[in-house]
């Protein structure tokens, strides 16, 4: 099963402040990850800054190379498009992640051990809304797993956790992810 090209519709100003569609189209860069065959992150938009710098016009900043994370104090939104857990990914997929997770700029971000629930467990020191679009995918975290269908809403607070797709079928979704900062008495504990 495949899922229809994501469009993306950008506005902006013209030089007397009218409002003006800038882009209407398909996006500029799609990524498929190799380590995790079907998958693929869709790039929407980013910022990098909070408040959000708004100019008449802007460079597309998806452009470059894909980055897991957000800016510190930025935001990113990109689909993710996640295939059925495969056999063969469950067992030996755990090798393979430093390196996946490093061509997506965060290499440190897996957290995957030997014992661990999933190959895929990562952290990020940021604030992810994820919200299923289509099919079904299984949230794994330290202590609990939590099955998610469309409509479902994960707020993701910088937890050690792994998405698995038990359902047979391919699953489409969406996040917004937002650059946060551990407590100190959060990073702390998570240092130790």
């Amino acid at each position: 099963m495949s899922f229809p090209d994501i469009y993306r519709v950008v506005t902006g100003h013209d030089e007397d402040g009218n409002a003006i569609i800038l882009e209407n189209g398909p996006l500029n860069t799609v990524m498929d990850l190799e380590a995790v065959p079907g998958t693929k992150f869709h790039e929407v938009w980013n910022t990098n800054d909070t408040p959000a710098p708004i100019t008449s016009n802007q460079t597309d900043p998806t452009i470059g190379p894909v980055v897991l994370s957000p800016m510190k104090a930025g935001t990113r939104i990109r689909f993710v498009d996640v295939p059925p857990d495969t056999e063969e990914f469950l067992t030996q997929g755990k090798g393979k992640m430093k390196e996946m997770f490093s061509k997506v700029g965060d290499e440190e971000a897996s957290t995957v051990k030997e014992d661990s629930p999933h190959p895929l467990m990562h952290r990020t020191e940021s604030v992810d809304y994820g919200i299923v679009i289509e099919g079904e995918l299984t949230l794994i975290v330290d202590n609990g797993e939590a099955i998610l269908r469309p409509g479902s809403v994960v707020i993701q607070r910088g937890t050690n956790h792994a998405w698995a797709n038990r359902s047979g079928k391919m699953c489409r979704i969406l996040f917004i992810l937002i650059g946060g900062q551990y407590d100190d008495q959060l990073a702390n504990a998570l240092t130790k």
